[in-house]
């Protein structure tokens, strides 16, 4: 018994049973090792993605050759974006290890702080005010530079003030220098509710500006004095960073706000342009490589959700906004 294979090419001899038999033997085969090499590249990549990520995640999320820019002689920057805060971007403890790094590094020729923040605590901004005037210290050889992006208001422009020198845009806000600490009063509305509050401490004053009690005369004056001497400190920063070159006005203390042009003349700023015209300009080295950790987006998320509920709960704490 003979059989014959069809196809779309010219006829063939008609095969024989073993022919036959071995041609589609060595079709299946082919196919199979179609079938083996895909599935290996599928594996593979199961394999490869986790290990890509936990690599990403060891190196502050940037990719394994993103530092090669970092061993030529470039200007060094470092963003400081959003609200001044425990687990927000803009975190000290996120930001501190990005600025030593760009201060260790040979080949980084100045410093950048690219600041656009309306400001956040008191304490991460002058904690990484402080790290600033430790490297500068350390590196003396190598100047900061703060550039004001849209905003460089309170705990940003606290954070400003320890660079060597201040730039901004002409539309720019920087200043903002002051402490607020804002809460709510119920207890009207309590009353007419008829609700009652119950708060058990053990301490006189434990229950410090709490909402849902009256506000005495004796824990407001107490807590006036303890945002006037954390405004006392920012005061003292900005004028032992400023130096000579503030303008001898009240008003500059006072809390309020100015553009670019009217910060200049005050002498909260030194001049006007951007991080790229300060780099090529001023400093005189174009090139710019980022040193501002990446984003983990999870670790991002989760963050940004203790950010928002801390603000919430907390908006009574000392702030620089």
């Amino acid at each position: 018994m003979k059989f014959k294979l069809f196809s779309r090419s010219a006829p063939t001899p008609p095969l024989s049973v073993d022919q036959a038999i071995w041609e589609i033997h060595s079709q299946y085969r082919r196919h199979n090792r179609w079938n083996i090499l895909a599935n290996m590249l599928r594996a593979i990549g199961v394999l490869l993605f986790p290990l890509a990520f936990i690599v990403l995640s060891m190196n502050g999320g940037n990719w394994p050759w993103s530092s090669s820019e970092e061993s030529k002689a470039h200007t060094a920057f470092v963003n400081v974006r959003g609200e001044i805060a425990a687990g927000s971007l803009a975190d000290s403890d996120r930001l501190i290890p990005a600025i030593q790094k760009a201060f260790k590094n040979e080949h980084s020729k100045a410093i950048i702080i690219k600041i656009n923040s309306p400001g956040g605590s008191p304490v991460p901004s002058g904690r990484i005010h402080d790290e600033i005037l430790v490297q500068r210290a350390k590196f003396p050889e190598k100047k900061v530079y703060a550039v004001i992006d849209d905003i460089g208001a309170s705990g940003g422009y606290y954070i400003a003030v320890s660079a060597n020198e201040i730039y901004a845009d002409r539309a720019s806000l920087v200043g903002s220098i002051g402490v607020i600490s804002s809460t709510f009063g119920f207890t009207g509305l309590m009353d007419k509710l008829g609700i009652e509050r119950r708060a058990i401490t053990a301490g006189e004053h434990k229950a410090l500006l709490d909402p849902f009690s009256p506000l005495s005369p004796e824990i407001k004056k107490f807590w006036e004095a303890l945002l006037a001497q954390t405004n006392e400190q920012f005061v003292s920063r900005v004028k032992t960073g400023r130096g000579d070159r503030l303008q001898d006005d009240p008003k500059i203390f006072s809390g309020l706000i100015w553009n670019g042009e009217q910060a200049k003349n005050l002498g909260l700023i030194d001049g006007l342009g951007s991080m790229e015209q300060v780099a090529s300009d001023v400093i005189g080295v174009s090139k710019l490589v980022d040193y501002t950790p990446s984003e983990d987006f999870f670790k991002r998320m989760s963050q940004r959700a203790k950010v928002e509920a801390r603000a919430l709960l907390s908006n009574a704490l000392p702030s620089l906004r």
